[in-house]
């Protein structure tokens, strides 16, 4: 992920003429770009106008109530959300983060990680400020964690992410690094324009979301990676600030609506990593959502506001893969470990690697119309 930062000036026009995001498989440095904040500090209403949100109602004495994700923030005139990126004027609600990047980057599509999701391909990877939980180990809490007036941002609506993806050659465009549900009519605008374009778009999301504005979305979108933060109710309450149960609703309705989703789990030492609770979290998942679903567990580094714990252990990691594959499911994954034999893909039926992978670099695919090159045993996923 590339933040945008105070620096030389460049126009919108001049990024996506010039496509001054290049590709990289780690990203590093940053994309420099002029601050857009006013001498008081606010930004400036004229060069990012905010839009009536799609989901809310109104309520006595101009307060409103988001519909949008779970916590059903009921605010004041003149305030925001929890998230905040939506804001009450008069008794209406509305985003102020549509068109407004914060983050910008070509990625490999490997790096969400989508594995079975158009393997090789790059990814238009875009970000506002924001979030609607707080995560005490966020690895992008510079941007998720912040208000959008306290970032510098670039103005690029729908059609100019379309457009940049063109010029980058990029098939997909992925709505990523903070939280996309916030940012959810620029995501839902966005995805329509791409759609139109004959580009995909992904969404890379925590699933703290209500059910008709994802269904919604949903049409839209072309693919879902959902960050599975743990399998426990106190998890969930005392480290990302959130609830569990939404989240499973969340990846149930993912399931009934048919879209290609794979979730993801972030291991941290002493906290998600017991073999009780990764059991638990296997066996719903192969009751519920079946045993293709790719599950990836991935090592987590010390962070923002979790540092006294170490990296996961290797062998954790490992445990944790060899529960979910004891447990049923074909496809478990271990991630933020480069060159591990857990980054590939193996066939359910012949157990042939089909996929091998070294971070987020294919270097061999033998999956050949969605089968086992081997043996034809079908892979999920999308592969073209």
């Amino acid at each position: 992920m590339r933040i945008i930062e105070e620096g030389d000036m460049i126009s919108r026009r001049e990024l996506i003429k010039s496509g001054a995001i290049a590709a990289c498989s780690v990203c590093t440095g940053y994309v420099p770009f002029s601050s857009v904040l006013n001498a008081s500090g606010i930004y400036d209403e004229e060069e990012f106008p905010a839009k009536e949100a799609m989901y809310y109602k109104q309520l006595p004495e101009e307060r409103v109530e988001c519909e949008l994700c779970p916590r059903g923030c009921k605010v004041a005139d003149l305030e925001r959300g929890y998230c905040g990126v939506r804001e009450n004027r008069g008794g209406k609600y509305y985003t102020l983060v549509h068109s407004r990047v914060c983050a910008l980057n070509v990625d490999p599509i490997e790096k969400k990680p989508l594995f079975h999701y158009l393997p090789g391909r790059r990814a238009y990877s875009l970000a506002t400020a924001g979030c609607n939980i707080e995560c005490k180990f966020c690895q992008n809490w510079q941007i998720s964690q912040f208000r959008p007036e306290q970032l510098n941002n670039i103005k690029l609506s729908p059609g100019d992410v379309v457009r940049g993806a063109k010029a980058e050659k990029c098939e997909v465009i992925a709505f990523t690094y903070s939280e996309p549900v916030i940012f959810y009519e620029y995501v839902y605008d966005t995805a329509r324009s791409a759609r139109k374009a004959g580009v995909k778009s992904v969404m890379i999301s925590n699933g703290y979301i209500e059910e008709e504005p994802l269904i919604k979305l949903c049409k839209e979108l072309d693919a879902v990676k959902i960050d599975f933060k743990a399998f426990t109710e106190k998890f969930y309450k005392e480290t990302c600030s959130g609830e569990l149960k939404p989240v499973l609703d969340t990846l149930l309705r993912l399931r009934d609506h048919g879209i290609w989703f794979e979730v993801v789990m972030l291991v941290v030492p002493t906290l998600n990593d017991s073999p009780e609770e990764l059991k638990a979290m296997c066996s719903w998942i192969k009751m519920n959502l079946g045993t293709d679903v790719p599950i990836h567990f991935t090592r987590f580094h010390p962070t923002y506001k979790i540092k006294n714990l170490p990296p996961t252990p290797i062998k954790t990691l490992e445990r944790a893969r060899n529960i979910a594959i004891e447990s049923g499911l074909n496809f478990a994954y271990i991630g933020n470990l480069p060159g591990h034999p857990g980054e590939n893909t193996y066939c359910p039926g012949c157990k042939e690697m089909v996929i091998r992978r070294a971070g987020h670099t294919i270097l061999q695919n033998s999956i050949q119309g969605g089968e086992c090159g081997n043996c034809n045993h079908p892979i999920p996923g999308v592969w073209g």
